[in-house]
This record gives structure tokens, C-alpha cells and sequence, in this order.
């Protein structure tokens, strides 16, 4: 028996091979990226894990050789075991950035992918919505005066409710996606700052690793019969610590003070909050620059708020807010025995108020809230918004409750923008990540700049 084929078979015939292949092929090419994309991430993982194991040991090896007693192959044995570290934590942030990037941009997928959703949900809630209308439009007189029977009726309105229900179910469903969507959105951003936290790592370590393979370099062409040479590199690391200690370190509607006690007094808001001495000092730093910009203020009248210029004797209105900080600021004033007219406060920016107080810049209502924590913490009975130190623990213990003792840099940055307007910086409702990013930049100049010659004695 002989089989024909005419054009129209053999055409459906390769469509069907064709669809076949391709959706098989898909799922096959799918099963192959699922595996790799996992052992990926297995292998990412069992590296990560190797190199944090080898950073243990130069921790250790880098502990022990600092309890030697000062020489040249000490110093050269210090700096070589943080170099190695430093190029380890290097190579395990671009591990972690590798497995981050595959895991953003499955997240970034499955995002496009409820959006779409969402979409095509609206869609047919739309349809929906409009079949609803057109029964409603349809009066119960109407329908039993037509041609349409009884029982065709109760058809339409047996359908009525169907689609009520599925109206429902489709609003649900909408509202169900846009969660899932949201907590996707959340966790995409968590995985963005760490990925951008372990670049500014690399970032900082590769700095440390060009500034150490110097001071390396230069131990290792000083001979080691002579010792007045390694004396005179230690008497210069000396002389430079203490001119960093001497150097003045300004403040807000204060004296400056030397940069020695200024850190003295965030080493101390560190062990208290586990926030970096670094990042405290550089919140003061911008707040000391903004100082410059907006000025001081005097407060003159209590009952509106409103007062003059320090320098130019200029009313200003808007001093202070009257219903939420003139009262804590003439208890704040009272209480340390100065008075309230004379003391001064920052001025208004072009809108809002002004009223902040001393190098932490705390507004008297905010002070009212931390002065018992920040008395306990610094052992007194009454805290000072102008004193240095009380203003160097009240900035640590605000930065902690805003999340800064993660001592990442998008938490940092995130803690530098609330501080500053009371929001996040990725907040698309104000602009305030100029602030963020001055006070990190603040911050490395500071470590980089000023501790790390102190801490590298």
C-alpha cells in the first residue's frame, strides 16, 4: 500500500518537527544552565570558603609577628603578612561579587518576570471588569421583559457571580504578586550593597596593598648593618603620628581640638556602639563644612522661633521650630547654666528649621531623647551638646541605632543620609546622597590618612 503526502501534510509535518525539537532542545539547554548555574554557585562557595580559611592563618601569623620585639625583618615580616592578607580578602570580595552577579540577575529576572505578570493579571481584570458592567447595565426588568426566558436569566446570573468571583480572585492574585514582587525588590537591593560593599573593600585593600609594598620596598634597601637608618625611618613614623595628633580637628559652634583627642574620644564611642572611629569623625568633619556654608544663629524670640545672625546681627526667622525644641533648649541651656540667647545654633536652611546643636548637630528634641544614653556612656550626670566628647558619643550612639556599626559602606552611607534628612539615600523622595557620599569620602580620608599611620607605628 502506497502512502501519499500532499504539501499540506509534509508542511505540518516539519512544523511539528521543527516545534518539537525546539521545545525539547529548550528543555534540555534549561536543565543544562540550571546545573551549571548551581554548580556554579557551589564552586563559588567552596572558594569563598577556602579563602576566608587562609585569612585566619595570616591573621594568625600577622598576630604573632607583632609581639616581636622592633626590627627591620620584624617590620618587613609584618607588612609581608598583611599584604598577603589584604590580597586575599581581594581575591574572596571577587569570589562573593561573582556569586552576587549570577544570584542579581536571577532576582532581576524573576522581577521582569512578576511585573509582566502584573500586567497581564490588570489585563484581564480589565476584561472582566467590563463584562461586569455590561450585566449591570442590564436591569432585572429588563431582562424578565425581554425575549429572554426565566431560566435564561438565572444563566446570566449564575455568570454574574462567576465573574464577581473571578474579579476577586484576579484582585487577589494582583495583590499577592505585587508582595512577592516588593520582597523580591528588597532582596535584590540586599544583594546590590553587598555586591557594592565587597567592590569598596577591593577598592581599600588594593590602596593598602600599593601603600605597604612601598614601606616594604624601602625597609628591604636599608642594609641591615645599618640600624641608624631603620632608627631614622622609625623616628620619621614618629614624627608624623605626632603631627597628626597636634593637628586640629574642627567642630561645629566649638573650638577646634587636636585630632589625637578627637580620636581618642571615637575610639571610646566605638567600644561603646561598634561604630568605626573613622565614620564618626568624618559625620563631624561634613557637619563642621555645612557649618561654614549655613552659619550660626542666635535664638531671640520662644514664642515664634525666630532670631539673628551670629556674625551679621540679620533677623532670621525660623530659628528654631517653637512647638518641638525651644522648650528642650531652654531646659538643655538651663541645666548646664548658660544662656539660652547667647549659645549658639545653626541656621535655617531655605526651608525648614535650623536649631542644631554643636558638632553633632542634634536639634534640642533630639538631644532630650539620647541624653541619658549618652550621659551613662560618658559617665555624667548632665551631657553637653558642646562638648566635644559628649558630641563625639551622642554622633556614635545615633549612627549605631541608624545601623552604622555593620561597618559596611552602604550601611554607613545609608546611616550618613538618614543622619542628615531622615531618610535612606536610594529614597527617590529627597536628594540627600551628596551627603552619603562627602561623609565616605571624609571617612577614607580620615582612615587612610590619619589612623592608619597611627595604628602602623
Amino acid at each position: 500500500m502506497s502512502i501519499r503526502f500532499n504539501n499540506k501534510t509534509l508542511q505540518f509535518t516539519s512544523i511539528f518537527i521543527v516545534a518539537f525539537v525546539l521545545f525539547f532542545g529548550v528543555i534540555a539547554i534549561s536543565t543544562v544552565n540550571a546545573e551549571s548555574v548551581a554548580e556554579r554557585k557551589t564552586r563559588l562557595e567552596a572558594e569563598l570558603a577556602q579563602l576566608e580559611a587562609q585569612i585566619q592563618v595570616q591573621e594568625a601569623i600577622l598576630a604573632g609577628q607583632k609581639n616581636e620585639s622592633s626590627s627591620i625583618q620584624k617590620d618587613v615580616s609584618v607588612l609581608t603578612a598583611e599584604i598577603s592578607k589584604a590580597r586575599l580578602n581581594i581575591k574572596s570580595k571577587n569570589v562573593a561579587i561573582q556569586k552576587l552577579g549570577g544570584e542579581i540577575t536571577s532576582k532581576t529576572n524573576k522581577i521582569s518576570s512578576l511585573s509582566n505578570k502584573i500586567i497581564r493579571e490588570k489585563e484581564s481584570l480589565g476584561q472582566l471588569i467590563r463584562r461586569t458592567n455590561v450585566i449591570d447595565d442590564l436591569s432585572l426588568i429588563h431582562l424578565v421583559l425581554s425575549k429572554q426566558n426565566l431560566s435564561r436569566f438565572y444563566v446570566d446570573l449564575d455568570s454574574f457571580s462567576s465573574i464577581k468571583a473571578s474579579v476577586k480572585d484576579s484582585i487577589d492574585e494582583i495583590n499577592g504578586v505585587k508582595v512577592e514582587t516588593a520582597a523580591e525588590k528588597a532582596s535584590l537591593t540586599q544583594k546590590q550593597n553587598r555586591e557594592l560593599d565587597a567592590k569598596k573593600v577591593i577598592e581599600t585593600e588594593k590602596r593598602s596593598v600599593q601603600k605597604k609594598e612601598s614601606a616594604k620596598k624601602e625597609l628591604l634597601s636599608i642594609s641591615k648593618n645599618k640600624e641608624k637608618a631603620y632608627e631614622a625611618v622609625i623616628a620619621d613614623r614618629e614624627k608624623k603620628a605626632a603631627e597628626i595628633r597636634s593637628a586640629l580637628f574642627s567642630l561645629r559652634d566649638t573650638a577646634a581640638i587636636p585630632f589625637g583627642k578627637a580620636y581618642e574620644y571615637a575610639l571610646l564611642a566605638s567600644e561603646k556602639t561598634g561604630v568605626r572611629p573613622a565614620f564618626i569623625l568624618a559625620i563631624l568633619t561634613q557637619e563642621s563644612n555645612l557649618g561654614q556654608n549655613v552659619g550660626s544663629c542666635f535664638l531671640r524670640d520662644t514664642a515664634t522661633g525666630d532670631g539673628v545672625g551670629k556674625n551679621t546681627g540679620k533677623v532670621i526667622k525660623r530659628i528654631m521650630k517653637p512647638t518641638r525644641d525651644v522648650a528642650p533648649f531652654l531646659d538643655i541651656t538651663k541645666s548646664l547654666g548658660i544662656d539660652p540667647f547667647t549659645t549658639p545654633v545653626s541656621c535655617p536652611w531655605v526651608i525648614g528649621f535650623g536649631g542644631a546643636m554643636g558638632p553633632s548637630q542634634f536639634i534640642p528634641s533630639t538631644w532630650a531623647i539620647f541624653k541619658s544614653r549618652i550621659a551613662k556612656a560618658v559617665g555624667v550626670n548632665i551631657p553637653n551638646p558642646w562638648n566635644p566628647q559628649h558630641a563625639i558619643m551622642a554622633t556614635g550612639i545615633f549612627m549605631d541605632d541608624l545601623g552604622a556599626d555593620k561597618q559596611t559602606f552602604t550601611a554607613e552611607r545609608d546611616a550618613a543620609c538618614r543622619y542628615f534628612s531622615g531618610r535612606g539615600c536610594m529614597d527617590p523622595k529627597v536628594k540627600n546622597l551628596f551627603y552619603g557620599n562627602s561623609v565616605m569620602n571624609h571617612a577614607k580620608n580620615i582612615q587612610e590618612n590619619m589612623i592608619d599611620p597611627l595604628l602602623n607605628l
